[in-house]
């Protein structure tokens, strides 16, 4: 039997190429995730979970004038270029990058207002763990928001994002591909995402799929 593994880190040789492809999504898909985002906020601490090169946090920044957002992720080269953003983008007051395991959150209880998470969940190998975590560091009555898979590579014209990588990046997407290792990326479905939920403490939550995305909105009563 094929024996997968979930991959939760980037690996550092494809950090990169993995940046032009969310570099390319960002008015088609973090843009609107932004908005519904920042129309909805339960309040200015917001946590984004595996934050990646942190286009989410800024968009949202850009949108809110006094949100402040940490986004974490176990990749130190994304969490570079994420500083590197922001600071592009003038925002380096509001927004902090850090190295931070979503299984184990290094923030104290009722630490946010808000917990986000996009394109993150299919590869996770103890989701119920991570979304427990979420419960933990929202305040009462704070919300976890978890859009996965993001429908980023939906969105990438890949023609147009493989013609942007170099040599390098080329080489190192090629030989993960020819591992044969990486799980391809599976929807949960919504009767699969209650079961991890109803392991986890929130008793209040929200799920709807959507052109292969599922939504779940969860509220810490």
């Amino acid at each position: 039997m094929k024996q997968w593994i979930k991959i939760e880190r980037i690996p550092g040789v494809l950090a990169s190429a993995y940046e032009k492809g969310t570099r390319m999504v960002i008015d088609s898909y973090y843009s609107h995730v932004a908005e519904e985002i920042a129309a909805h906020l339960p309040g200015d601490a917001i946590l984004d979970i595996g934050t990646g090169p942190g286009y989410l946090p800024i968009e949202i920044a850009r949108r809110s004038a006094t949100v402040r957002i940490i986004g974490i992720d176990l990749s130190r080269k994304l969490l570079d270029m994420a500083r590197s953003n922001a600071a592009k983008a003038g925002l380096s007051d509001r927004l902090t990058f850090q190295l931070g395991d979503a299984g184990r959150i290094d923030f104290e209880d009722g630490s946010f207002d808000m917990v986000i998470s996009t394109g993150m969940l299919h590869a996770l190998k103890d989701p119920v763990k991570v979304i427990q975590e979420m419960y933990r560091v929202l305040k009462t009555g704070g919300e976890a928001w978890i859009f996965d898979p993001a429908r980023v590579s939906n969105a990438v014209d890949r023609h147009k994002w493989k013609a942007s990588l170099n040599l390098r990046e080329r080489f190192f997407l090629k030989l993960f591909q020819l591992s044969g290792l990486h799980k391809p990326i599976k929807t949960y479905s919504r009767e699969e995402a209650i079961a991890i939920i109803e392991k986890t403490d929130f008793k209040d939550y929200r799920i709807a799929a959507r052109n292969n995305e599922i939504r779940i909105k969860l509220k810490k009563a």
